[in-house]
């Protein structure tokens, strides 16, 4: 503490009460990246000293930007006894059999907010009117398409939704914007408080998904959810084999994992993943004649909740974060820092810095037990990704190869969600879909290029059925965020040890965003959502998201992976059996996964090297310099 309060005049200000309650080591770990972001340096760092000032980052927020909700209530269980993912979660932990199950509570990265400002202030559809309502649909160029902005929603439902409350709330547009509205007023439930028996944090929020990374998108959070997807014959999940497509019930609902706020995108990588089930369970019963049905169920399982979890961290991660620095942690963070070959050729050994936080020996949780967070689901909100409209291609066009095959037709996106969705994807088909996605570019992270189409939306309950209340996302958002109390973006940055802003020319040089914020928050920065301004901030070059949001990132994404013990104990050919771990291995990409179903799609139509790029985009370029040794951009 001393050492601290002699070095006080180089800590901001604003920061110093979090380091004095610092130990000696971490204080000097920190003056390391308070220097560098005082530089405003990291991402400008050649790959090896940006891959140090990222693990130093990681450390720190897992010492202080880790809060357990609620107390621990499970009980201890034999792992032997469950050697496969259960329905809801359970008996994952190694020492509790409740922790990280559906219904259990979503965890904190920081206390709750201590905000003078109240649920209004600034009214929610002031801030949506003013800032988020697209004016002009804003792409992201080529980095990401219409299957990656997907695919945040298929990672989404496999993770994380707040138990409601019975009570609904209105929020009336004020008198002043009313009649620029799409909805002048609207009903939503809202998020249910409950009692955490705890004096620090008295309430806190349920999780109705299972938090693990186990594929419950497909297949379903609990027992029911569980047996109405699967066919109960060698393993396989149900689908229409005749399209491809997930089959529906008599309302017209599809039959998957989770079914609602669902839209066409979503459902097909759903109905891709319940093929590469089904592919896995033939691959197993052609080398294991003896497994029954419930074997092969459990083995499929696990080898594609693990192909998932790998597409998702060194594919869809490195199209997000385009830089080398993040392409190198991505991949160490699964194989280490010496590499695929080395983990291939001699397995786990050194531990997570040399062979990764995949095959760990045993689960780490950083003293806090796993949950996923509410500032996790805050900085996840993307909804500008979406398009107003998808562009449907003609995959029968004789245009050369990698050309861009030509439009058929464009179809509004409000067409695309639901009952309507699913109707209209059935029409398409999925390789039609899939070309098409792909070739589309997604919308960008930033202000006014909210769809205006989700500003007047039609909600789904659990099973799928649409709500009888119509929602406007962009201002129910902002709500959500200061109902469940996190912070706005200025407490946000300074629980996560950054700079905070001092004026709005901190966060951006735009002059007509800096106009537009002090229209709606004066000059009160802290008052500013944190919506507001991660959509706002300047981005890294490479970066899709604002390098806020990408802190969280840098945290939960790793505790996804070494708290789990099927990514780490039991990470193993006992579990995966030998060939179910080999089809993990050999799995590196989502392209790997849509040519095992559609041989030739990519190669006639995709250009560029992952699938989450927009498909006739340059492919990466080959370079000799070695990953680690290369420079600054």
């Amino acid at each position: 503490m001393a050492f601290s309060l002699s070095s006080s005049s180089f800590i901001h200000p604003q920061l110093r009460h979090i380091v004095y309650k610092m130990n000696l080591f971490d204080t000097l770990l920190f003056f390391v990246i308070h220097f560098v972001d005082k530089l405003g340096l990291w991402h400008r760092l050649p790959v090896l000293l940006g891959l140090a000032y990222m693990g130093i980052r990681r450390h720190l927020h897992q010492r202080y930007n880790l809060l357990h909700v609620g107390g621990i209530n499970g009980q201890k269980y034999e792992t032997e006894e469950f050697s496969y993912r259960t329905a809801d979660g359970k008996c994952n932990h190694p020492s509790d059999d409740i922790i990280g199950s559906q219904g259990t509570f979503f965890g904190r990265n920081m206390l709750p907010a201590n905000s003078r400002y109240g649920l209004l202030d600034p009214h929610p559809t002031v801030v949506a009117n003013k800032l988020l309502a697209r004016n002009k649909f804003i792409d992201n160029g080529k980095q990401f398409n219409m299957i990656a902005c997907s695919w945040i929603q298929f990672m989404i439902h496999d993770w994380i939704d707040h138990m409601e409350d019975t009570q609904q709330v209105e929020l009336k547009a004020p008198d002043k914007i009313a009649d620029g509205c799409p909805l002048k007023s609207f009903k939503f439930y809202k998020t249910k408080k409950v009692s955490t028996g705890s004096p620090y944090m008295k309430t806190g929020s349920l999780n109705t998904r299972t938090p693990w990374w186990d594929g419950s998108v497909i297949y379903g959070n609990n027992e029911d959810g569980m047996r109405k997807v699967r066919e109960f014959k060698d393993g396989r999940l149900r689908i229409a084999e005749d399209i491809g497509l997930l089959e529906h019930d008599e309302k017209g609902i599809p039959i998957s994992g989770d079914v609602r706020n669902c839209w066409a995108g979503f459902s097909l990588l759903q109905a891709l993943f319940v093929k590469e089930h089904n592919a896995v369970c033939d691959m197993l019963k052609e080398n294991y004649p003896d497994f029954d049905d419930e074997k092969l169920y459990q083995h499929a399982r696990l080898v594609t909740s693990a192909v998932l979890a790998k597409i998702h961290t060194i594919d869809w991660t490195v199209e997000l974060l385009r830089t080398d620095t993040l392409l190198a942690g991505m991949r160490i963070n699964w194989y280490g820092f010496l590499g695929k070959k080395i983990k291939d050729l001699f397995g786990h050994f050194g531990g997570p810095v040399l062979s990764g936080l995949v095959g760990l020996r045993r689960p780490r949780d950083h003293g806090v037990p796993y949950s996923l967070t509410e500032e996790f689901v805050s900085v996840y909100r993307m909804h500008s990704l979406l398009p107003d409209k998808l562009i449907l291609r003609d995959i029968h066009s004789t245009a050369s190869e990698y050309e861009c095959p030509p439009v058929v037709k464009e179809v509004p996106m409000r067409e695309m969600a639901g009952k309507d969705g699913e109707r209209r994807l059935s029409e398409v088909g999925m390789e039609q879909m899939l070309v098409s996605m792909g070739h589309q570019a997604c919308g960008a992270v930033k202000l006014w290029n909210y769809p205006s189409w989700m500003r007047n939306l039609v909600a789904h309950d659990i099973n799928g059925e649409d709500r009888p209340d119509q929602v406007d996302m962009a201002a129910m958002e902002i709500y959500r965020d200061r109902e469940r109390g996190v912070a706005r973006y200025n407490e946000f940055r300074r629980n996560l040890l950054m700079i905070p802003i001092s004026n709005w020319e901190d966060l951006t040089d735009d002059e007509e965003v800096i106009e537009a914020l002090r229209d709606v928050y004066g000059n009160d920065v802290e008052k500013l959502d944190l919506l507001i301004g991660l959509h706002a901030e300047k981005k890294i070059k490479g970066f899709a998201i604002s390098e806020t949001a990408f802190f969280i990132f840098l945290l939960i994404a790793s505790r996804r992976l070494e708290a789990d013990r099927f990514f780490t104990t039991n990470f193993n050919s006992r579990t995966y059996t030998e060939k179910g771990l080999e089809w993990v291995n050999k799995t590196e990409t989502l392209k790997d996964v849509i040519d095992r179903h559609f041989p030739g799609m990519t190669k006639k139509w995709m250009k560029c090297t992952s699938a989450f790029s927009v498909w006739d985009s340059e492919p990466n370029q080959t370079t000799y310099v070695p990953l680690y040794l290369r420079p600054a951009p």
